[in-house]
């Protein structure tokens, strides 16, 4: 991953090679500098927005003794945690930018080649959390930019009106020696705790709300390495990531990072234990369940079914109020999210128990017959195919006494006068399994629905007559009005 971020990075300017293959190489000779490269020391901004910078030459890590490759290092981190303005001023400091650039690009090289070199020390841990805090919790960080390409990117993503932050090529490298750091086994998670603590995992998730997919990214394998190392934040973190989505169903509607977020909930939910805990079914029923009346549910309905379905598969006595939640959200208008339920309750159905399914048949079979009788072919389609699970089939199979009578209108409607052919030919295969399945039951519906339809028909004419005779009665009446 490392090395294929480094090919996207802008290259330096200069006809020295600072990074080639994830190997740091010495920079060619020059007459005013023995040492190494400049790197930036200090930053101060005038109150026209202009930055003054200075310079000091530092050698490179690779070009020092052991002894003092540490207090050199912890040097570079203090350098790297000046920030500049990508936004107002993009082509300010240029040569400073680029320098803090390839002083990153050396301590990522730095974490990831200490191989068995012991464990770092406080003081590091302490400097490359302030560096990195400084980096992505900065307000200049983060302020609004405008839809930019930066070279390389894919022009159908320019077209899309993709948000993208113009300090990534900075910010990439900062999230690289982030996540390279938490995942180090010379990281001591009982030191690194103290710096790594609730405020700055509370501001490593505020950060979820980028516009740019690809901090998003980093972002989410990041909170991935930290929850998996430092246990004593997991509640912490699941507790403020309700928290945030309890404001987007609540509030806001409007957040980037929900289906990363979901996505690291996923592998969170698939390590719980069992019995699950009241705290994580309340999760389920207050916060996983609402998600799906959401109008952006297609942002993040892949991540979402994962996680419900692995409540479902965990335990199977909760199919009945997932089952339920999604008939309480269930769309009436939008044909495209009502695809998306279906996708999700086939899945949940694999995972269901007939005592389960007992509870909730009755409405989940009108909600069905719903689906079976809506003139959207795709909606209509879809429904049929549930058929088709041999699961959901045996579910539907052991209770066809309640279930068939429910869906039997529909299917037979459908049959005889839905418009698109495919769903016919397709009613016409599901009501010869059920014909087969249960022969009586079948004829017993079928007399069923042809007596509702007399009936009906019947009724029809009655009103037709009845409303007949008022209309002669008020013609009558207007007549002898009008010769009067």
């Amino acid at each position: 991953m490392f090395k294929q971020i480094l090919g996207k990075l802008p290259k330096k300017p200069s006809s020295a090679k600072f990074w080639d293959n994830t190997e740091s190489q010495a920079p060619p000779p020059d007459n005013n500098n023995h040492q190494g490269d400049e790197v930036l020391t200090q930053r101060s901004s005038s109150s026209n927005g202009d930055s003054v910078s200075s310079v000091e030459v530092l050698p490179r890590l690779r070009d020092v003794s052991i002894s003092e490759k540490q207090e050199l290092f912890l040097k570079k981190l203090r350098l790297c945690s000046v920030v500049f303005d990508f936004v107002s001023e993009p082509q300010l400091n240029l040569k400073e930018k680029e320098i803090k650039r390839q002083t990153l690009l050396e301590a990522v090289d730095y974490v990831i080649s200490s191989g068995n070199n012991g464990k770092f020390p406080e003081p590091v841990i302490q400097e490359a959390t302030n560096m990195v805090s400084a980096n992505l919790f900065s307000s200049n960080t983060h302020q609004q930019w405008k839809n930019k390409t930066p070279e390389g990117l894919d022009s159908e993503e320019a077209e899309e009106g993709v948000s993208l932050n113009p300090s990534w090529p900075h910010l990439q490298i900062v999230y690289e020696f982030l996540l390279r750091l938490v995942a180090s086994p010379n990281t001591d998670a009982k030191i690194s705790k103290k710096y790594i603590d609730h405020t700055f995992v509370l501001k490593l998730l505020d950060l979820f709300d980028s516009e740019d997919s690809r901090e998003r990214e980093y972002l989410k394998t990041i909170l991935h390495r930290i929850y998996g190392r430092f246990m004593v934040h997991r509640p912490f973190i699941r507790k403020t990531m309700n928290n945030i989505l309890y404001d987007f169903i609540l509030e806001t509607g409007k957040h980037s990072g929900v289906a990363e977020f979901l996505e690291v909930l996923g592998s969170i939910i698939n390590g719980f234990a069992l019995p699950l805990k009241e705290e994580h079914k309340l999760f389920l029923t207050r916060v996983l369940v609402p998600l799906h009346k959401l109008k952006c549910l297609p942002n993040y309905h892949q991540q979402l079914s994962y996680c419900v379905i692995q409540f479902v598969e965990k335990d199977c006595k909760l199919a009945d109020t997932v089952i339920r939640g999604l008939l309480k959200y269930w769309p009436v208008t939008n044909s495209s999210k009502e695809l998306m339920f279906l996708n999700e309750l086939e899945e949940i159905l694999e995972a269901t128990q007939v005592t389960e399914f007992e509870r909730c048949m009755v409405p989940l079979s009108r909600q069905i017959a719903q689906c079976l009788s809506s003139s959207h072919f795709q909606v209509a389609e879809r429904a049929l195919y549930l058929w088709n699970n041999d699961h959901v089939s045996s579910l539907v199979r052991q209770n066809s006494r309640i279930v068939l009578p429910i869906v039997f209108p529909a299917l037979e409607k459908n049959g005889s006068s839905h418009w698109n052919q495919a769903v016919k030919n397709l009613t016409e295969n599901v009501l010869k399994v059920l014909s087969d399945t249960n022969p009586e039951l079948f004829e017993e519906c079928l007399r069923k629905f042809q007596e509702d339809q007399q009936n009906a028909e019947d009724t029809k004419k009655k009103n037709g007559e009845t409303w007949r005779q008022i209309e002669e009665i008020v013609a009558a009446k207007g007549h002898t009005s009008m010769e009067k």
